[in-house]
């Protein structure tokens, strides 16, 4: 399961214990960084890119997506690998 908030990653987290199996929280935990929320969710990732590669890597994690095929995922979503984690900006 992928949780996604434009909100703090603290309120998907309270529901953790209920979720069965894998639980990846995408959170933005903050504001201000931007004039619209679509440019605040991919600066946090949270925008549907982001969510997508969190489900792809979990299902890579579980032996049910080819780990080798992430970079290619990466790129087909327009993700920057080298961007900096947004909680260190």
């Amino acid at each position: 399961v992928v949780a996604a908030s434009d909100y703090v990653s603290a309120v998907p987290l309270t529901l953790a214990r209920w979720i069965p199996g894998d639980y990846v929280v995408l959170g933005t935990d903050g504001f201000g960084r931007s004039e619209a929320r679509r440019e605040l969710r991919r600066f946090f990732e949270v925008d549907a890119e982001n969510i997508t590669l969190a489900a792809l890597s979990s299902l890579a994690e579980r032996g049910l997506y080819p780990k080798d095929r992430l970079s290619s995922a990466i790129r087909e979503l327009g993700l920057d690998p080298d961007k900096p984690v947004p909680w260190k900006v």
